[in-house]
């Protein structure tokens, strides 16, 4: 008896059926003509050599971080080719001390920061969003004034000391808490979900508080996400109002530790003993300072690299 396999049936289903595949490039509109051969190779040249300006300078400062005094000694300075890798200036700064404490502040006001900073934001925009609400026009505009009009140093420094916020973490997140660009961004995002969607949420007993957390904030995912990574980026990139509002050396954040470091105007007790004797290189502890300021924005921006069209794009056209 010959037995027959059973072969799977071929798929009827045209390629207009299926849909275009994911990974072919959009379609072109009618009127713009094929690329030529001779663009397709100046846009790739163009953007290797901005590739190539961006990363070589980090590759440069990654390398010199790694390597040991005596290399470095041995280039005069900065290393391109790496050589007696060590992680012996990452040990030392990350084994206690200043750095170290620096570090643990610049998450905690990150975090915290972000957290506060998006709460009033989103409270915000909600808030204006909905036309015919309390006050809407003329908290609109005073928001829109300040975007214009501001106080200036000196009366923003008298405020924080007046409110005895001198020498406190406070003073690090409440002076720069709150963007209006950000708030309006969301406020557009806010105002382009569709009304059809809350009313019915009204019908069926759901208030304001409700809505906000059930229906317009997972709808708002990616705008939510890139002004998060705004806040997170701009509180762990401040410096100024550390320098300005704290006098304590323990409590200054890890931006004012790598700006000492690179100036020489101060370094670490134990780090200064080493760099004295000759056991660490100065250079090496600069730039792995660097490093660790740079790491946490490069590890979370591609997460959010995929919300960033959608969100930026609708939340500002929108509205």
């Amino acid at each position: 008896m010959t037995t027959v396999l059973d072969k799977p049936e071929p798929d009827s289903t045209s390629t207009a059926e299926r849909g275009p595949s994911p990974w072919a490039a959009p379609p072109r509109p009618a009127w713009e003509e094929e690329p030529s051969k001779a663009g397709v190779a100046g846009k790739g040249l163009v953007l290797s050599l901005a590739c190539f300006a961006i990363l070589f300078p980090l590759w440069i400062v990654i390398v010199t971080s790694l390597s040991s005094k005596k290399t470095i000694d041995a280039e005069g300075g900065l290393v391109v080719i790496p050589k007696d890798i060590t992680f012996v200036a990452y040990q030392e700064l990350l084994g206690g001390g200043q750095v170290q404490k620096a570090a643990l502040v610049s998450v905690g006001v990150t975090l915290v920061g972000t957290l506060f900073s998006m709460t009033v934001s989103v409270l915000c925009a909600y808030g204006l969003s909905r036309v015919g609400s309390l006050a809407h026009r003329w908290i609109l505009m005073t928001l829109l004034a300040t975007m214009f009009f501001g106080a200036g140093l000196i009366p923003t420094y008298l405020l924080v000391q007046s409110l005895g916020l001198m020498d406190t973490y406070l003073a690090l997140i409440l002076p720069s808490a709150v963007s209006v660009f950000n708030i309006l961004v969301l406020r557009s995002f806010f105002m382009g979900i569709s009304p059809e969607l809350i009313d019915s949420a009204r019908i069926d007993g759901a208030g304001d508080w409700r809505i906000l957390w059930k229906i317009v904030m997972p709808l708002s995912r990616a705008v939510l996400a890139v002004i998060a990574l705004f806040y997170a980026v701009g509180y762990w990139s401040a410096w100024f109002n550390a320098s300005i509002y704290l006098t304590d050396q323990d409590m200054m954040p890890l931006q004012n530790v790598m700006i000492q470091l690179v100036q020489k105007q101060e370094r670490p007790v134990g780090l200064a003993a080493q760099i004295n004797t000759g056991q660490l290189s100065p250079l090496a502890i600069q730039m792995a300072v660097m490093v660790m300021a740079l790491l946490p924005v490069a590890v979370l921006s591609p997460f959010v690299q995929k919300h960033f069209k959608k969100g930026m794009l609708t939340g500002a056209v929108k509205g």
